[in-house]
């Protein structure tokens, strides 16, 4: 049973790591977009895949919480790690960790 849940995990992080590599430079998800594209309610369960990455190609930093906040546990280098890259490919922040989901939102 451990085992099958394992490879549906492996193939849900898969897939969640597909639809982040189509995130264009200066737009965001949400962890709850991504789930809601792969046919779950888990927000958390993409989180998960997220931080379980190892591809350096896939861009993580681009998926924010459902307010639009940089994670203050991001794994990659900490919140203001995320925060820089996001600035660097033009994602305009509303506070100190919030994005303008309103701008930077990728809905395609």
């Amino acid at each position: 049973m451990k085992q099958n849940s394992k490879r549906q995990n492996k193939g849900f992080f898969e897939q969640v790591y597909k639809v982040v590599k189509e995130i264009p430079i200066g737009k965001v998800m949400t962890y709850g977009q991504i789930a809601e594209i792969l046919g779950s309610k888990d927000a958390r369960k993409v989180g998960w895949a997220l931080h379980a990455n190892k591809d350096i190609n896939c861009p993580c930093h681009r998926v924010v919480n459902k307010e639009g906040r940089v994670s203050r546990s991001y794994a990659f280098g900490g919140y203001m790690e995320q925060k820089d890259k996001l600035l660097g490919e033009g994602v305009t922040f509303l506070d100190e960790l919030g994005v303008d989901l309103g701008k930077c939102k990728y809905t395609d």
